[in-house]
């Protein structure tokens, strides 16, 4: 069976496909149309589908839209109506969780929404938004009711060969709408390593659910509680993060790296307006930022220390509260491992601090967290349920997140020759390379497969030495960064705790009663995905300053072989030269501009910033070395 997964609803719109449970391909719309997270989450852009990472899904998979058999949408308009609110819907013998069913959607359950929508003809202007409900509201609705005519009808001109011969009528038959958080939650347990797992997930919204948590078990997922709207500690660190001046769903991670430039002296305001009931659930009290803490920053301003204090109080009260639902879920959930998704699970000092503190053995958290994540959970949660729940051991495992678009030497080459650039062939990659690095260049580094998710990870990177002081500067330069923002090391895994370790720590009040930490808990390796951060190891601090954040953090990634052997190759490479089994690893992009894609990417960007070198595929290009008189 062909599956393939849409996210398009909200943002970081994206496709993936599934076959008989194996995923072939996933891609977010963004590396393909050069527009940051695809476009803004906005009620009037939900008509937009990724075209695009659709296209290139069934290019890898070899196939047209017409020979998808499941076509796996992560949101369900059935749980609205047209007004916003809850939609009641009829159980039946299916059992539901809070109103939300077990099963995917079909475009035959639309027949419970209103046939019309009422719509004010000056929405932003004449009507105001509530907690949870929007004057758009009917307008989103719409455009996502029509979805799988827009997919049939849609697409543009150049990439209309792989959507001929899918009529509406084979598309309705084949579409199913899955409920929002269920999408992310699949993604977590249907992708971990795991057979039993605890599931959290959290994000700013899906249809009205902001957190959920489940268990998975004997090939059953069962979820055991859900916070709805109003209630959200995303959509609340959104709000933070644009009264500091940023960009909501957008810059969070920004707020997460400024807080550790901060004392959290607020933290006493967080804590009371979350409300954490003990059983599972929290309310969030309305709030008015101004209120608490006077006018917002404006974009580009100056930061001054109460701005670091606040991102400091928000951050430290988010982890407390996570701390606390993790730790009544251990106890609901019985299970030992915990898997996580959502935006929210990108947050990778969070993360941590529920690796480290929190009572599971071992955590996992899904590289594509956030929603472009949801296209990957939709497809995987309709494949499995439509083949009866196949065995979860013939179940692929996400062991690298490398799913998206490739190119052979062959093509690579040819565009090198077509755009009339000097380079070579590498004759050792990894020890020139290596070479490069040591002397402190800054190479843009082009192989394999593109990631798929936000971060990194050794396919569409930016690498230099972690051992000159004033790396992370120039890094930051070179991509028209915030000087606030760190940036991250990759480590050989057989090497990671000899220079990192897991976080002490840290002393807290009235942080989470859960029990202690099991003796079997994970001794805080592999961590190949770039989601926990570990401190520097003091006595390794002074050789690797570059990677080591103000806190004396480092967000790490591991690599072993069988992950991606020319980037586990290059580090030893490197270690052979300078002793440090070490390089920094940072998105190969420059500021508002997406993770690279293609050759043409690569070069792009390459000649429109201060890199020194690109290895691209076996071929290095390099910048002529100007000299002043």
């Amino acid at each position: 069976m062909i599956t393939l997964g849409i996210n398009a609803a909200f943002h970081d719109c994206a496709a993936c496909l599934v076959r008989d449970g194996d995923v072939v391909a996933a891609a977010e719309d963004e590396r393909f149309t050069h527009v940051k997270h695809g476009k803004r989450p906005l009620p009037f852009t939900s008509w937009q589908l990724p075209f695009h990472a659709v296209d290139y899904c069934l290019a890898e998979a070899g196939v047209t839209l017409a020979d998808v058999d499941r076509i796996a949408y992560s949101f369900d308009p059935t749980l609205l109506a047209a007004d916003g609110a809850p939609a009641a819907r009829e159980t039946g013998s299916v059992p539901a969780w809070d109103g939300v069913m077990v099963r995917a959607s079909t475009l035959a359950d639309l027949a419970k929404l209103p046939a019309s929508i009422r719509l004010p003809l000056e929405p932003s202007r004449r009507a105001r938004a509530t907690p949870t409900t929007s004057p758009w509201d009917p307008l989103f609705l719409a455009y996502v009711v029509n979805a799988p005519r827009q997919l049939v009808d849609g697409a543009p001109h150049h990439l209309r060969r792989r959507f001929k011969g899918a009529t509406h009528e084979q598309v309705a038959e084949r579409w199913r709408y899955v409920e929002h958080h269920l999408a992310h939650e699949a993604s977590a347990f249907l992708a971990a390593p795991f057979e039993h797992c605890a599931v959290l997930t959290m994000d700013g919204r899906g249809e009205r659910a902001t957190t959920s948590c489940g268990v998975f078990e004997h090939g059953r997922y069962r979820r055991l509680r859900q916070t709805n709207l109003p209630h959200s500690l995303g959509l609340l660190y959104e709000d933070v993060t644009r009264w500091l001046g940023f960009l909501h769903s957008c810059d969070e991670y920004k707020v997460m790296a400024l807080a550790s430039f901060g004392t959290p002296r607020h933290a006493d305001v967080f804590r009371g307006l979350i409300s954490v009931d003990g059983d599972g659930g929290y309310v969030v009290a309305p709030f008015d930022l101004v209120e608490l803490f006077g006018a917002p920053r404006e974009r580009g301003g100056r930061l001054e220390q109460r701005h670091y204090d606040i991102a400091a109080s928000l951050q430290l009260v988010l982890e407390e509260t996570v701390l606390k639902l993790v730790g009544w879920l251990h106890k609901a959930s019985g299970a030992r491992r915990l898997a996580m998704a959502g935006g929210v699970a990108l947050n990778c000092v969070m993360n941590a601090r529920v690796r480290d503190e929190g009572p599971f053995d071992e955590v996992w958290v899904q590289p594509a967290a956030g929603d472009a994540g949801t296209a990957l959970g939709a497809a995987l949660w309709v494949d499995w349920t439509e083949r009866a729940r196949a065995p979860r051991e013939s179940h692929w495992v996400m062991h690298h997140a490398c799913l998206g678009p490739r190119y052979g030497e062959d093509e690579i080459e040819r565009f090198l020759r077509w755009s009339k650039l000097p380079y070579r062939r590498l004759g050792d990659l990894a020890e020139e390379t290596a070479a490069l690095l040591a002397e402190d260049k800054v190479i843009g580094w082009f192989q394999g497969r593109m990631e798929f998710g936000p971060r990194a990870l050794g396919a569409r990177s930016i690498l230099a030495s972690p051992c000159s002081p004033a790396m992370q500067q120039r890094l930051n330069e070179i991509k028209d960064r915030e000087d606030f923002r760190p940036v991250a090391p990759v480590v050989l895994e057989e090497r990671a705790l000899e220079w990192f370790r897991r976080r002490e720590a840290v002393a807290l009040q009235a942080v989470v009663n859960a029990p202690p930490p099991a003796s079997g808990k994970q001794s805080g390796v592999p961590a190949p995905f770039m989601l926990f951060v570990f401190d520097v190891d003091p006595a390794k601090a002074e050789r690797i300053p570059a990677v080591r954040h103000v806190d004396g953090t480092a967000r790490v990634q591991t690599v072993r072989r069988e992950q991606n052997e020319p980037y586990y190759e290059l580090l030893r490479a490197f270690e052979r030269r300078t002793g440090v089994p070490v390089l920094v690893n940072t998105s190969f992009n420059t500021r508002g501009e997406p993770m690279i894609c293609s050759p043409r990417d690569a070069l792009e960007t390459f000649w429109t910033s201060p890199l020194d070198a690109l290895v691209i595929g076996p071929f290095l290009i390099e910048k002529p070395q100007w000299t002043t008189a």
